[in-house]
């Protein structure tokens, strides 16, 4: 629906009749778009910076590529009146995203970066200083604390750092945003808000923009409203100013997710001003979404490199000949009388001095400081050079008194008549009596790790699907009264008077975009556990873009610590080609250890290997240790990306228990776990020192009982795969010298973790022995789907790992 010259607003598909009426007042009320001279002159100014930078920069650097904003000049006046009119509303922070169009004018203009610091991005002679690998200029992002001019009053802002992966970092702005909001206790969104910023066709093609919008209203994951800014260059170019003519794409989206959609010619600045105006005061209103369409064209191609005459010559014949913005306007306000020539022309002339003279400041810049463009800083949790305070962690032990207290709770209903299912009354019980007997299982492993933190000041996360109950039917965190509708109870948040508060929420049927909601949630801080569980392991593949672009090179690209825990149920228990594997091959490959190099072994060695890693990879054999490796995710003096393969069949094995001893003051997460039977009596006697990782333990320790090797066969579980643990492989190695070196795996050869583990392995023992594989010959499907075969599979490798003479004709 047109209401003025340049406007058009849908908003049909919007049920709530006052929302529509509010909508209708601010577009059908005569006389709406009245400026005051003083705003037409800041709007002046503010275009003449957006266009003029642009111009500085395609002056200086005509042949680098920037994706400069040409075409669309008034999204910053856009942008900072949506940022003018919310910091009126009271809001203090907001977090901003955006793909690589126009990011470096709006690092400039609207974050306020320092001018310099920009221009010194174009110089190919500078060095890095910082660690890592940096990234590209226009994918960078700040952060920034200023005055608004405006409104004289405080507020942060914040353009989060994205990959060229288009809308992307959109539930990672998200999750930010949430977290913010929850750390100052805003409740209802009226302190820290977002504001994402589209291109049309990623807006309406990229499925994790459906994704992110359906988590708006899902409780846990709500950040009440956030302002979606497209900028449209789908319509091609229009010779009639007169009409904001849209594609369909941006209104298909908003329709979808029922927000109301602003369609307004940015040729227009005066509408554009007008319409964020009334988009920020309705998220300030109603605290729901609403999308702002820039309908605009682009007069340079994809970048500055590209020719768009190659393939749409009749629109760039007409895009050439038009005035651009900038001048559009300075033309109009000049023919008001609203401003005069020389005053035009001296406001140019002010900006472009600014400019050159930050160019000069520029040369001065020797090193590129990656860090000087951290999106997501930590106040004192780092010393002033961005270095840990220490290289030490704290014991991850507890006593027995706090081990027995959060048993308890977690073994308990916390509140008075409320009714809990049968079933699960009965495991309720059987966690009371492992408490007596000082034994937890998985899931109390879990609840003691959680509970202690709580207990410490520190916020828990979890979020997945299903997370609340578990999967597997083994978590229940939050329970449900059996007679009253809705009424649930979280006995995590009763572990302590004046603990921090547990978050437990099953999260939409979403991987893209709920893992970077809960990445985007741990940038916020460093003193939250924040974890999200895959249902099956191998369902992180459809949130790759994440892994890949955001959690393994995060701190290498962009400086940028997280402490994100991956939860991923792994095993191989003939459920077929789904659900079984959880790709640990994939994460092994993105390590960043050198296999080849053995590395110095000090008494800092295991700290020191984890500070220089880029992420952590693990499996472990028992509860343990998962409690241990839980609890250092927090106490480690900084924060890895934490990847852990999460059994199913051993979260109810009996012989997958660990007693208390094995959680006390002065123990610690296990690397590895060397064997303790009666192997160790004479070492010189074992003929076969056995690998392995995970739930393959329990089969082999099984199995060699059966074939009466234990005197024989050394088992050792090598539960931190990376860091790989040379010191502790080259120590079990060392200790049995008569043995040979196995591999066992359940994975496919190709699969698993065997091509990592093995040249490391290799290097540990300097290669004077051969490390054999038992395991699955290689596959292109990760299991089989015939049980039978399944079952054939585990007895043959389980026989290789146990026949001593299984290698002999490849020796």
């Amino acid at each position: 629906m047109a209401y003025c010259q340049h406007i058009g607003v849908e908003f049909m598909f919007i049920n709530d009749l006052d929302q529509c009426q509010w909508i209708r007042e601010k577009f059908e009320k005569p006389g709406v778009m009245q400026f005051t001279l003083e705003e037409k002159r800041t709007l002046l100014a503010r275009m003449v910076r957006s266009t003029r930078f642009e111009e500085f920069l395609q002056r200086k650097w005509s042949s680098e590529k920037r994706f400069g904003l040409e075409g669309c000049e008034s999204l910053i006046p856009a942008l900072k009146t949506i940022i003018d009119k919310s910091s009126e509303k009271g809001v203090e922070n907001i977090v901003m995203g955006m793909p690589h169009r126009g990011r470096l004018n709006v690092l400039a203009n609207v974050i306020r970066k320092e001018l310099e610091q920009i221009f010194c991005q174009f110089d190919s002679k500078l060095e890095a200083a910082d660690e890592g690998s940096g990234d590209v200029k226009y994918h960078l992002g700040m952060y920034h604390r200023r005055i608004n001019r405006v409104t004289d009053r405080n507020i942060t802002l914040s353009l989060m750092a994205n990959p060229s992966h288009l809308e992307a970092v959109d539930p990672v702005v998200q999750g930010k945003t949430k977290a913010e909001q929850f750390y100052c206790g805003d409740t209802e969104g009226h302190k820290v808000m977002s504001i994402l910023m589209h291109g049309d066709a990623a807006f309406a093609g990229q499925g994790v923009v459906y994704e992110t919008f359906h988590l708006s209203d899902l409780p846990s994951y709500s950040t009440h409203g956030t302002v979606h800014v497209v900028v449209n260059n789908q319509i091609g170019f229009t010779t009639d100013p007169r009409m904001a003519r849209s594609s369909p794409y941006p209104t298909d989206v908003a329709r979808v997710v029922n927000a109301p959609i602003f369609h307004v010619n940015a040729d227009d600045p005066e509408a554009v001003v007008y319409v964020c105006n009334v988009a920020a005061e309705w998220r300030a209103t109603f605290h729901k979404d609403v999308v702002v369409d820039l309908v605009c064209y682009r007069r340079l191609g994809h970048n500055e490199m590209d020719e768009p005459m190659f393939t749409q010559p009749l629109m760039y014949k007409q895009i050439k000949k038009q005035k651009g913005v900038m001048q559009k306007y300075g033309e109009k306000l000049i023919a008001e009388g609203a401003v005069s020539r020389q005053e035009y022309e001296e406001e140019i002339a002010k900006y472009d001095k600014i400019c050159e003279e930050a160019h000069v400041r520029s040369k001065d810049e020797k090193i590129l400081h990656i860090k000087h463009w951290l999106d997501s800083p930590w106040p004192g949790f780092f010393n002033l050079d961005g270095q840990p305070k220490s290289l030490t962690c704290p014991t991850t032990g507890l006593t027995e008194e706090e081990l027995i207290h959060i048993g308890q709770v977690a073994s308990s209903v916390p509140v008075e008549d409320f009714t809990i299912h049968g079933g699960l009354s009965r495991i309720l019980k059987a966690r009371g009596e492992m408490i007596k007997n000082r034994t937890v299982d998985w899931a109390l492993g879990e609840y003691m790790a959680f509970g202690s933190l709580l207990k410490e000041g520190i916020h828990v996360r979890l979020s997945g699907q299903d997370v609340e109950r578990g999967t597997f039917s083994h978590r229940h965190h939050v329970l449900h009264d059996q007679n009253v509708d809705k009424r649930v109870c979280i006995p995590m948040n009763h572990v302590a008077p004046n603990q921090a508060p547990y978050t437990v929420c099953n999260s939409s049927l979403s991987e893209y975009g709920v893992l970077g909601f809960e990445l985007g949630f741990a940038m916020a801080s460093p003193n939250a556990l924040v974890l999200w569980e895959a249902q099956f392991g191998d369902f992180h593949n459809t949130a790759q873009c994440i892994i890949d672009q955001f959690i393994c090179p995060g701190q290498a690209k962009w400086v940028r610590q997280n402490g994100i825990v991956l939860l991923l149920p792994h095993g191989m228990e003939g459920m077929g080609p789904e659900h079984s594997s959880a790709r640990p091959e994939r994460f092994l490959q993105m390590c960043n250890d050198d296999p080849d190099m053995l590395p110095s072994i000090t008494d800092d060695f295991a700290i020191r290997q984890l500070h220089d890693c880029n992420w952590i990879v693990v499996n472990c054999s028992n509860p343990g240790n998962f409690f241990h490796v839980l609890r250092r995710q927090i106490l480690a003096p900084f924060r890895k990306p934490l990847i852990v393969f999460t059994p199913k069949s051993l979260l109810r094995h009996p012989d997958a228990r660990s007693n208390f001893d094995e959680m006390l003051p002065g123990t610690e997460f296990q690397r590895l776990i060397p064997d303790s039977g009666p192997v160790t009596q004479n070492p010189a006697g074992v003929k076969r020192i056995v690998f392995c990782t995970g739930k393959v333990y329990y089969e082999l320790t099984k199995e060699r009982k059966a074939h009466g090797m234990e005197d024989m066969v050394a088992i050792a579980r090598m539960e931190q795969l990376s860091p790989f643990p040379f010191d502790l492989v080259k120590a079990e190695s060392k200790k049995y010298p008569n043995a040979d070196l196995v591999w066992c795996q359940e994975e496919h050869k190709n699969q698993g973790y065997y091509d990592y583990v093995k040249p490391r392995m290799r290097t540990t023992i300097e290669r004077a022995k051969p490390v054999w594989y038992a395991g699955r010959p290689p596959a292109a499907a990760p299991a089989t789907g015939n049980k039978k075969a399944h079952l054939v599979e585990l007895k043959n490798f389980l026989d290789t790992a146990f026949d001593l003479d299984a290698f002999k004709d490849q020796m």
